[in-house]
């Protein structure tokens, strides 16, 4: 039984220096979003205790509206804890990979 030379391999890859011009650009990108949606968050539950203030005090008389109003600031609240638990979550998933 006669074995075969492996013919036709390709030569290695050459290896160059990563690009890191964009990832200051990318930090910078998610930081402004990050904090965008929280000043977002912010105004939404401020709108909120405003519509129930409102209520309270008689200046608004339709309901519907400061239920509105709260039940949008709640989904926003939710929705940026959310994202800090996915952002925590991948950030503990690359603190555990090995190097």
């Amino acid at each position: 039984m006669s074995i075969n030379n492996i013919n036709g391999s390709r030569p290695p890859l050459s290896v160059r220096p990563p690009d890191t011009s964009q990832v200051s650009k990318a930090k910078d990108g998610f930081s402004e979003l990050f904090d965008k949606t929280v000043n977002e968050v912010i105004k939404s539950q401020q709108q909120g205790e405003q519509a129930i203030y409102d209520l309270q005090s008689g200046k608004a008389q339709n309901l519907h509206e400061v239920m509105i109003a709260v039940e949008q600031a709640d989904l926003s609240l939710r929705m940026m804890v959310q994202l800090r638990n996915k952002a925590l979550e991948a950030y503990n998933e690359i603190m555990k990979m090995n190097i």
